[in-house]
């Protein structure tokens, strides 16, 4: 990004967003941990492996099949102010293979925008101050302004597949069931909710 800008929150802004990891980068990170680089936990743990393995693959599928709306893709060409995207997520996580590649496109749409991706158990992750009922549920999108203020927060999970969750939790089932059913609902919805929820939340802004 070219900083052109004379404001003193804009310039903090451009030097606060060097040097952290991008979609590519985070990208990356898959490939590591299934060669076996990355070993440190929770990826010293076959299960975590597999896990990982099956959202790469996820992932991959929204990076070339996904597709935006033209509502979303106007809604983000429109922001006109310079914006901090931070996006905390982790390779093992099911619910971030199916959002995370929506977010980078709509990022990669406006050079407005910088998308920075934190990993949740990373020591200088900042999921501490976006927990969701106590927990560290992710993925987590914070949107910041120049001046580091928290303009809105999305995560974990769409408003319909959160309240899927709730329902096969009172119903019990088990986990494998419960997997099977939001990884259902995720492929039937490709992408939709995620959309429709941040476009109504920058419309808010305005």
């Amino acid at each position: 990004m070219v900083c052109m800008a004379f404001s003193s929150s804009f310039i903090y802004f451009c030097i606060l967003i060097q040097n952290v990891m991008t979609y590519s980068d985070y990208s990356a990170i898959f490939d590591q941990i299934l060669s076996g680089t990355i070993q440190h936990a929770p990826y010293d743990d076959p299960h975590f492996v597999e896990y990982t393995k099956l959202n790469q693959s996820r992932s991959h599928r929204w990076d070339k099949a996904g597709k935006l709306t033209e509502e979303c893709i106007s809604t983000i060409q429109s922001i006109s102010i310079p914006m901090h995207w931070i996006l905390i997520t982790e390779p093992w996580c099911g619910d971030a293979a199916h959002s995370v590649p929506f977010i980078a496109k709509m990022a990669a749409l406006n050079p407005l925008i910088h998308l920075e991706i934190q990993l949740r158990d990373n020591k200088d992750s900042e999921i501490e101050s976006y927990l969701t009922n106590g927990a560290k549920s992710i993925p987590i999108l914070v949107v910041r302004n120049t001046f580091g203020e928290d303009l809105f927060v999305w995560g974990p999970r769409p408003e319909a597949c959160r309240e899927l969750h709730h329902a096969l939790k009172a119903q019990e089932v088990t986990l494998e069931e419960l997997k099977t059913g939001l990884q259902q609902w995720y492929n039937a919805d490709k992408g939709t909710h995620i959309q429709e929820e941040l476009i109504a939340q920058f419309r808010s802004l305005t």
